[in-house]
């Protein structure tokens, strides 16, 4: 072997041990990784399969010193149970619920779509200190306008009434601010195309901004839909009538009545929360989509 030869192969050497090096340190970061988020996974699946197995138990296998995953027994006897019970109206509750959240969720959105557009394209005076105080207000605890809305929906006679429900939840800043940052990622040359065609601001925002922001949008609906959906404390101060209530104060009436029968309690926990289950699924990749997307510009 020459001097030459010898020299390149000594090169090749050293440059072959970094690279495999850093393919290990890759492969371990890997392997961690995946470690660190099956173990995440399994804290947020396993409470949902032990909730859904012991609604599926009869009351004798309930507290046992054997823990059973699959119950000895399936029964059905907790849904029909909480279901035909005339003083838990879960079916109607379970309606309103819909309503509420379905007609909370497509006004936030339209209404903080046209914000978010405003403030991230139009020019008008005062813009920026607009939507600073606007954003200054996320920082204060949601307690605090409890009292003014409750004031306000009782003078405008909206109490024991789906629109006092709605009403406050309308004016929502998170939705304005989240949609403004998406569309200030969309490049504005598309913008600028459509109105050298003759577009209006408007169709170009409904044309060519709203197909383009579909993932924030989604993301936008599993957001406000659960909060609309999980929302206990607004519900209870303003509907007082059992047949308008929401699933979550009805729900809180059958803990009351059925203190210890958890499996009735665990049957109406998977009725809450197949709805909001079934919906991530159908728009998960939308979701990461806009996780995937979020801070690209241009």
């Amino acid at each position: 072997m020459t001097e030459s030869a010898s020299i390149r192969t000594q090169t090749a050497q050293q440059v072959r041990k970094p690279a495999v090096g850093y393919r290990s340190q890759r492969l371990i970061a890997r392997i961690l990784t995946y470690v660190v988020m099956t173990f995440i996974a399994l804290l947020i699946i396993v409470p949902l399969l032990w909730m859904f197995s012991t609604s599926l138990k009869p009351k004798s296998q309930l507290f046992t010193k054997e823990i059973y995953w699959i119950p000895k027994t399936v029964t059905f006897e907790n849904y029909t149970k909480i279901l035909n019970n005339s003083q838990t109206p879960i079916a109607r509750w379970f309606g309103n619920s819909m309503i509420v959240a379905a007609i909370h969720t497509v006004v936030t959105i339209v209404i903080s779509s046209l914000a978010a557009y405003a403030y991230a394209r139009l020019k008008f005076p005062g813009k920026q200190a607009i939507f600073a105080i606007l954003l200054a207000t996320l920082f204060l605890p949601g307690m605090m306008f409890l009292v003014p809305n409750f004031v306000t929906v009782y003078r405008m006679g909206l109490l024991d009434n789906f629109a006092g429900v709605l009403l406050p939840s309308f004016a929502a800043v998170f939705p304005v601010f989240f949609m403004r940052q998406f569309f200030e990622t969309i490049p504005l040359e598309l913008e600028e195309a459509a109105e050298i065609d003759g577009a209006t601001k408007f169709q170009t925002f409904i044309q060519i901004v709203l197909p383009l922001a579909k993932s924030a949008i989604a993301t936008l609906v599993i957001i406000e839909f659960l909060a609309s959906w999980n929302d206990f404390l607004w519900p209870l101060l303003i509907l007082k009538d059992r047949a308008l209530q929401t699933l979550q104060p009805g729900l809180r009436t059958l803990q009351g009545a059925y203190t210890s029968e958890y499996g009735l309690m665990m049957a109406g926990a998977v009725i809450v929360a197949v709805p909001v289950l079934l919906l991530y699924i159908f728009l998960q990749r939308f979701i990461v989509q806009s996780v995937a997307t979020t801070g690209l510009k241009g």
